[in-house]
């Protein structure tokens, strides 16, 4: 008997509400309040939709108009009831918490006491001067979070990840400013720019102090096996070279944090400005054809990209903000001569440059170029939109890619970005149907989200869970993924359509691991909640 999907956490209020029901038996659909079963809404299913990509002819359920908070399941004849889910405005609270909470617990380089972090203490780690690449040269770079399920620390990750989280906080600090239990939590300081001053002050070490280029990457030379716990993982640490992608980010993220921490502690604030400008000066010299590639002996996480010009423009629209010199604009207008360039990811990140430019209120701005920007942005908005809107899931990319979830993520962001600029409800709907595909309403029947709702990723890849024997909670899986890019999913998954190529196992890492930018991609989009 096929199940209804929803939505595992819930709706707001007055928000859209939908649900998906496969081969449909019944022309209605009801909701229910989940404990007494009693009938308190009947709806006309809409439908049908073909769905090739889940392998499906789904209906939709509508309940939109249903505004009575509560905890419901929604039914049909000759179907299973969905999981339950809540009708309320808060129904976001905890899910935030333990998702922010995430990052403390992927702190490197220091003691997690059990007071703070619970069964996922550890001791400290990682925390031996590191090697550069090819010398016998160390230097300290202690600090900053783990990644994802191993123990590598990246730039170009850290940075995107620190600008989702300080965009989320900028657009709601009422749900992002909360306490987390973390050690070193402030009276005066919100915990969440305590927590991401914890990886700035990392990336600053990332800096050679004499060229003011960054560093790429500290790993191992390869990841460690199922289960290590951090303390546990000795191989030497190995600093890559730096590269033009973590340079430009660096600056970018460094002059974005200027602005959150000046009224905290100016003096940090003025290290990460010249930080910023020394490395913008040294990106200008580098020279990089085809992008940072592992060198011999490092099997971690490339992070490779080819295109860099997504990076420098966002460099330059920080910096233009930030200072309003006219050679950082005058790098705006020569880096978009070909077009807006688009992406809240790491290897696409020239979102972040267009919001950087058009948040710009301190200095002028060139009305011409920023009205291309805001039409480039409502154009892209509108792709996605279109995508979203011919998936009965909503689903808003052409395919299931390795790291899914991230760009699910990422483009409620996108809609949002266009419903800010037009006023135009669909985007904003369509954004948080984004959202809603994460928590539960998804091929999958799956809540993404480790620990909430009532079916969630029990075994990620993620070492200090596997370590633990339990699942951190408030973990963004990567989600499904058609080009089977692990031996486990290929094996448990070959014949299942393209939206259900995912499997929990700690083995499948593209398709069950996590990630720091993914949970702080999931964040930004909440942020608009």
């Amino acid at each position: 008997m096929q199940q209804i999907i929803a939505d595992q956490i819930g709706y707001r209020i007055n928000d859209r509400k939908r649900a998906v029901l496969c081969d449909k038996s019944s022309r209605q659909f009801v909701i229910k309040d989940a404990n007494s079963k009693k009938e308190v809404f009947k709806g006309e299913l809409q439908g049908p939709y073909q769905n090739k990509k889940a392998g499906e002819i789904d209906y939709i359920a509508d309940f939109s108009e249903f505004t009575i908070p509560g905890r419901y399941v929604v039914g049909a004849d000759g179907a299973k009831d969905s999981y339950p889910f809540i009708i309320g405005d808060d129904i976001y609270e905890n899910l935030i918490g333990s998702m922010l909470r995430f990052f403390y617990l992927q702190r490197c380089g220091i003691e997690l006491p059990e007071k703070h972090a619970g069964q996922f203490k550890h001791e400290c780690c990682h925390d031996s001067p590191a090697y550069l690449y090819g010398t016998n040269e160390t230097i300290d770079v202690r600090g900053g979070w783990h990644d994802a399920g191993d123990y590598g620390r990246y730039i170009v990750a850290a940075a995107v990840t620190v600008a989702d989280l300080l965009i989320a906080y900028e657009n709601n600090p009422l749900k992002f400013g909360k306490k987390l239990n973390i050690s070193g939590s402030s009276s005066i300081v919100p915990d969440l720019l305590n927590e991401v001053r914890y990886e700035l002050e990392w990336m600053l070490k990332m800096q050679n102090p004499k060229t003011g280029t960054v560093y790429h990457k500290v790993t191992c030379e390869s990841f460690p096996d199922l289960p290590v716990l951090p303390e546990d993982e000795k191989e030497t640490l190995v600093v890559c070279a730096p590269s033009i992608t973590a340079t430009a980010d660096f600056a970018a993220v460094m002059a974005m944090a200027t602005g959150f921490y000046m009224d905290y502690d100016e003096l940090f604030a003025k290290r990460c400005v010249r930080a910023s400008i020394k490395a913008y000066d040294a990106m200008k010299g580098m020279f990089m054809p085809g992008g940072f590639k592992n060198p011999k002996g490092i099997v971690t996480g490339e992070y490779g990209d080819t295109q860099d010009t997504d990076e420098r423009y966002w460099a330059a629209a920080e910096l233009f903000k930030l200072t309003g010199e006219k050679c950082y604009h005058d790098d705006i207008h020569r880096l978009l001569k070909k077009g807006i360039m688009h992406g809240y990811g790491w290897e696409d990140v020239g979102s972040f440059g267009n919001r950087a430019y058009l948040t710009t209120t301190k200095f002028h701005i060139d009305e011409e170029l920023s009205g291309s920007i805001k039409a480039g942005i409502v154009s892209y908005g509108k792709m996605l939109m279109e995508t979203a809107q011919n998936d009965s899931y909503a689903f808003s990319l052409l395919e299931y890619e390795w790291g899914s979830n991230m760009y699910v993520a990422n483009n409620a962001y996108h809609m949002f970005d266009a419903y800010k600029l037009t006023g135009e409800l669909p985007f904003l709907d369509n954004a948080k149907e984004q959202i809603h595909y994460l928590l539960g309403k998804n091929a999958n029947a799956i809540c993404f989200v480790t620990g909430f709702g009532s079916l969630s990723p029990e075994y990620p890849h993620h070492r200090p869970s596997i370590a633990a024997h339990t699942t951190m909670p408030g973990m963004l899986v990567g989600g499904p993924d058609e080009g089977y890019h692990d031996a486990c999913v290929e094996e448990q998954a070959k014949d299942r359509p393209p939206a259900k190529v995912y499997v929990d196992h700690i083995d499948s890492y593209s398709t069950n691991e996590v990630a720091i930018y993914w949970n702080s991609a999931i964040l930004l989009a909440l942020s608009i909640i």
